[in-house]
């Protein structure tokens, strides 16, 4: 099935809407977004698939498990064996299944793969600029919230005499995980944009100890 790329993401969205559950932090709104930083990446990537980076871009979190689920690991490769499923059978072709399916698994932090083509690269790189900035500091507090976590540690919120813990304190989350995450893009447009929002994060979390510890009240 010959589809022009802007035919395909009615199809997507929708293979991705009946299959998604309701954590706010992976909607179809993140999805959106992150084809969307995606599509800005391969400017600088004429060479990668287009159709590829968006097919993963949309199907990457067809099976989403918790942060604190002991399979979380697992999560991107169910997925990406069930959108190459879904894929197959709405005649995607044929030749771009596989790219799809290793963008799919090397998108996730906790899978630790490493993303081997260009498509994948830029589909990490989308995935994780969604993390930082003020959207991903959004989905940091939601997501904690639906884990039961704590804002912040009560005497030592930054962490100064204590070892950091992420899975009890959503502000722990920034140094614990965020902060690496610059670092790790593929792109160079990821990691001068991923350095940006990074940036923004740490002055949120110097305000954030601030106002936490009373500096500046009446």
């Amino acid at each position: 099935m010959n589809l022009p790329l802007h035919d395909w993401p009615a199809r997507f969205v929708a293979l991705a809407g009946k299959l998604a559950d309701n954590d706010g932090a992976h909607d179809i709104n993140h999805l959106h977004r992150v084809w969307h930083t995606a599509h800005a990446l391969l400017r600088a990537h004429p060479e990668a698939d287009a159709l590829i980076v968006q097919a993963a871009c949309y199907l990457h979190d067809l099976v989403n498990l918790p942060k604190n689920n002991p399979q979380r690991h697992m999560a991107s490769r169910q997925a990406a064996q069930l959108a190459r499923r879904h894929l197959e059978a709405m005649r995607f072709p044929a030749d771009k299944l596989a790219g799809v399916a290793h963008a799919i698994e090397a998108h996730s932090f906790s899978a630790g793969i490493t993303p081997e083509t260009t498509e994948a690269k830029i589909v990490q790189d989308a995935d994780r600029l969604d993390a930082l900035g003020a959207v991903g500091l959004a989905r940091l507090f939601y997501t904690a919230g639906r884990m039961g976590s704590q804002l912040a540690h009560s005497d030592d919120v930054l962490g100064a005499r204590r070892a950091l813990d992420d899975k009890r304190y959503a502000l722990d989350h920034i140094a614990c995980k965020l902060e690496t995450l610059p670092a790790s893009m593929q792109t160079v447009a990821g990691r001068k944009l991923g350095e940006e929002r990074m940036q923004w994060l740490r002055d949120f979390r110097s305000t954030f100890a601030a106002e936490w510890n009373g500096v500046g009240a009446a």
